[in-house]
Formats: C-alpha cells, structure tokens, sequence
C-alpha cells in the first residue's frame, strides 16, 4: 500500500488527540491516505475545503477526524440539543456506514452524542430519540433532516439546535447539488449559522461554482488528489489506479447467459451487480436466486423501504455474496472486500461509471470490474476513455456459458408473479435507454427489440408505446395463454380471479384516453425538435457535416439551459430565431435534448 499512503498521523502539523490516535491504531490505520493528509490541516486550521479524490480513497476519515478535533476545541462546551456538526449524505446507506465510523471515534468521548436522520424509519421515533437523548453530532440524509426542522409542533426545535453549528460536510457534493436534492439542501442551509466550516467531498467534483457558493463556502481551498505513482503530466484517471477495469461485447439475448456463468465461476467471491432500473432489480435478482446455487443473493434498489438498512448490513458482514443492486449503492458506499463490480446495464450518466467501479480497489486493494455492452454501444469504451479519463481493456469471452433463458421462462410460467416482474423490467429498461445521457451511443432506435425480449426471456412483449404498430418475426411468442398463469400465492390469485370475474359482470363503460407517448418521444420535445429541424434543411440520407454538429451542440446548450429554467422561453426563442443555421436538419428520430 505504499502508493496509496502519505505519511503517519504524527506526520500532521496538527496534534491528534490521543483517543483519536489510538482509535485509528485499534482500527489499524497507521498510515494516512493523501486525501487525509492533504484535508485534515486545512479543515481543522478554519479552512472550508473542497476536495476531489478518486472514490475510495479514505474521503470520510478525512472529514470525521477534524468534526471530532473541531468541536473538543470549542471554548464552550456542547449542551446536550445543541448541534455541533452535520454531516449530510445522499443515500441511507451512505449515512448509515458515517455513523458508523463517526461512533467508533466517539466511544471515547462520552461528551458526544450523535443521531442518524434517515428514510426507512418512523420520524416520530426520531424525534422522541432527539428529545431524549440530544445530539451533538447529526448525519443525514436531506429529505429526512428536512422534515426534522418542520417537527416544532412535535416539540423539537431543530432550527434553535443548529444555531451552535462548527461544521457542515457535504459528501457526494455533487449529487446532493444537482441530483433532486437541491430544493431540500438550500431550505437546509436557510437554517444553518453562517459562521462556520463546511467542507464538500466527492469522486467527481462539481464544475459549477454557483454551487459551490450557493452550498456556503467562504473563500474555499480546493484540493485534487492524485495517487502517488501516476505521472504530473498523465490524464488525472477517476478511478482507483489498482482497479482492473475490463469490457465485453454480447449481444441482448446472450447477455444474461454470460452474467450467470461468470457468477457461476467467481461464486467464492463478492460481487456487486448493477441494472439500470428498480424493475430489472426486482426480476432478475429473483432468477439469480434460482440459477446460482449455493451463493447468497441480496437485492437492493430505490424503491425498497425499511428492508434496506439491514439487507445492506447483512451483505456487509458476508465474506462471499453477490448484492444485485441500482445506482443508489454506486456513491460512497464501502462495502467490505468486494471482489468484482459487474455492470450489466451501463449507467445513465458516465460519471455514474466512475462511481460504480469505485465501490472495489478501496484503499490501496485490488478491485476488479466488468461492464456489459451490447455490439453497438462499442464506442462506449472510447467515450468513457475520453471523458471520464476511464480506459478499460477487453476481457476474454466467458467460458462454459449456457442457455438458461427456457429456465427463467419456466419461472414465469410457474408464477404469475415473475411474469409481471419481467414484463415490469422490459418496459423500465427501455425507458431508461431512451433517457440515457450519451444519446449519440445509446440510440433507441438501435435497439433490436426482438433479441432484446428474448434476452429478458419474455414470454410475450408488453404493449407499450415504444412497440406501437411495429412487429417482430424473430421474437416467437410461447403458445401458453398468458392471462391463464396463476399467482404461486393463493390469497394474489384469488384477489385475481375475483376482479377478473367482477370486470365480466360489470364491465367498465369505454373512455376516451389519450395515446400515451413513449419516452423517446414525448410531446415537449417533439415541439421542440420540430422548431430546430425546421430551421434547418437538410436531405434525410445525408451525413452530417462538422458544421450541423456544432450547430447541434449549441442548441443543445441552450435547450439545457432552457430545461434548468436559467434562461427564459422568450430568451429562448429570441437566440435560436437570431442564430445562423447551416442547410441541414435533423433527423427526424434525433432528440437535440440529449446530452452528448
């Protein structure tokens, strides 16, 4: 581990208090990580601080020890609801492992009492345990904490507790800027004194500075930590440098072939699996669960309510196991000893590619990860060297692969159940393509729907938009009357029959509804794109040229800008009516609203 180390904690040119130095010594953390050696000075001298590392590379140490060191020196002591510092994370599973870490340290200074603000819990609950016992030390995640400063009525005044705070820390800045968060965050920090220290922490540090400002950093030291042993002049790579970061190619109907086998192989190990949407989560965790004996198979995903916190805690504790997951465990999450990180479905946006790899090759550790792709999404892989400073190298084909596909269409003939969950993934996984973020790679058009269903191991395809008035000679569906399959549990299928025989006897009166459109064409952007190709002419079998493609990109940028309501519909209209075009337009399948 040497070049992932900086230094021994006496190294500082602060002094530790020595319950600190020997918690790190019990945790066998004798070295500091760049991150740590680089943040820990500035934090506790009143700096704000902005850091950027490369995901697992001790970013939360490099935050808990100055929240520690920080408020054991305040000149007055924390009464027992005043908030001292607060640490606020994206995800509860995220916040879950810094309360953690943060009680670990805290053990020795009974002084300090901490609370985790989470989704999943009863917030009366949380309130009460407030009241109760205080809290010094808040970790949270932001929807939570909001709905904490509204509870006045419930006898807990967040608002007076905060007014005492030393020290906010963002982690995973950049998603709790731009993704959703923003609304809560910004009511957040209405509450927050401006006098203090705020720190932002991520893998990929937002650009924006408005954010940065906005989020309330004062005059921050910004802070972009190499590892040691890469070159001053190379291309600062986002993921760990003892990450082995491989592809392979398959086509949709052997892709899930190809993931059973290589789960089958490495079954003594621990593997993360991501899927792009909640739905693929639900559906193919549960044939995982059937085709990969003998291994512990958790799901995880958005949706999940209460059952989350302790499904994440119990694969935690495993030594082998694969956790079928989405992107809310890509951010932050340290799970112990994971061995491969496999992406069966490329995320929506490419630093989310970052993240995911990141969650293997912690610390200094080797890590290895596998993304899937499809045969037209190859230039993916010089896409992602490109923009996220990424490079991946082609692993070999899969060994001993063979068809379980008829074994998955089994299960839906068994179960009425596992038929709607893969009718559910199909329909989820083909509008999260059509929203993907590089849009010039990942073209709905492209989709082979045929290959793509029997690669789900549907049955029958599901009506839908994105299907309507197309059809599929090389997709055979199964001779079996669907509507005939039953639920496995008795009380479902009996539900089932009743409002099927309740529909007979009292069938509803037809209404008059409205064609849904796909997500690949929705109206706004229908309107939209209509104004742009308009603008421009162009034969629909022509290449495109360098100019259409700068052309393209700035209405892009203006349609973004349009989108994130910084310029108005007026401005809008004014800039793109005043700009010269060139002679072409797009296609008409083209959506200029992607982001390239």
């Amino acid at each position: 581990m040497d070049n992932t180390t900086d230094g021994t904690w006496d190294s500082l040119p602060v002094r530790l208090h020595d319950n600190v130095l020997q918690t790190l010594e019990e945790l066998k953390f004798s070295h500091m990580t760049p991150v740590q050696s680089a943040c820990i000075p500035l934090f506790m001298s009143n700096k704000d601080v902005a850091a950027e590392a490369v995901t697992g590379s001790g970013k939360t140490l490099a935050f808990v020890i100055p929240v520690i060191e920080l408020l054991l020196r305040r000149e007055e002591k924390l009464k027992k609801m005043q908030v001292g510092a607060l640490v606020i994370t994206p995800t509860r599973e995220l916040a879950l492992q810094i309360s953690e870490v943060m009680q670990q340290f805290i053990q020795k200074f009974p002084q300090f009492t901490q609370i985790l603000l989470i989704g999943g819990t009863n917030p009366i609950e949380d309130v009460e345990k407030f009241k109760e016992r205080g809290a010094n030390i808040v970790i949270a995640t932001p929807g939570r904490l909001e709905d904490m400063f509204r509870r006045k009525s419930d006898g807990l005044d967040l608002a007076s507790s905060v007014k005492s705070l030393d020290v906010l820390v963002l982690d995973e800045a950049d998603r709790l800027l731009d993704m959703g968060f923003e609304a809560s965050l910004n009511t957040i920090l209405g509450y927050l004194p401006k006098q203090r220290r705020t720190g932002l922490f991520s893998a990929t540090q937002t650009q924006e500075l408005e954010k940065l400002v906005r989020a309330g950093l004062r005059n921050p030291v910004r802070i972009t930590v190499k590892e040691k042993g890469v070159a001053a002049t190379a291309p600062a790579q986002k993921t760990p440098s003892r990450l082995s970061n491989y592809y392979t190619i398959c086509r949709s109907e052997d892709k899930f072939n190809n993931l059973v086998a290589f789960l089958r192989q490495h079954k003594h190990e621990k593997l993360l699996v991501f899927f792009s949407t909640c739905a693929c989560v639900e559906y193919y965790g549960r044939a995982l669960e059937t085709l990969v004996k003998k291994v512990t198979v958790c799901c995880i995903h958005g949706k999940m309510k209460n059952k989350r916190n302790k499904i994440f805690a119990d694969f935690r504790s495993l030594k082998s196991g694969i956790l079928v997951c989405t992107d809310v465990m890509a951010r932050g999450i340290d799970i112990p000893d994971v061995h491969w990180v496999l992406q069966y479905d490329p995320p929506s946006s490419a630093s989310a590619f970052v993240h995911r790899c990141g969650r293997t090759a912690r610390i200094g550790n080797q890590g290895n990860a596998l993304v899937f792709l499809l045969p037209m999404e190859e230039s993916y892989i010089n896409f992602l060297s490109i923009n996220q400073k990424c490079p991946l190298q082609k692993m070999s084909p899969v060994a001993d692969v063979v068809d379980v596909l008829p074994k998955v269409q089994a299960m839906s003939l068994a179960d009425r159940a596992m038929f709607d969950r893969g009718m559910r993934a199909f329909v989820s996984y083909v509008q999260a393509y059509a929203k993907h973020e590089c849009s010039l790679i990942f073209r709905i058009r492209d989709l082979d729907f045929a290959s793509l269903a029997r690669g789900f191991a549907l049955l029958r395809l599901p009506k839908m938009p994105e299907l309507r008035g197309k059809t599929f000679p090389d997709f055979v569906e199964t001779t079996v009357d669907t509507d005939a399959i039953r639920y496995k549990d008795k009380s479902r299928e009996k539900l089932r029959q009743k409002q099927l025989k309740d529909k007979e006897t009292n069938p509803l009166p037809r209404k008059n509804f409205t064609k849904n459109k796909s997500w690949s064409k929705q109206k706004a952007k229908k309107e939209r794109r209509k104004k742009l190709s308009a603008k421009r002419k162009h034969d629909e079998d022509s290449d495109m040229e360098e100019q259409d493609m700068k052309d393209l990109l700035d209405d892009t940028r203006l349609l973004k800008r349009l989108k994130k309501g910084r310029i108005s519909e007026e401005d809008f209209e004014k800039q793109m009516t005043r700009k010269p075009k060139s002679k072409h337009k797009t296609e008409e399948g083209e959506s200029n609203e992607e982001e390239f």
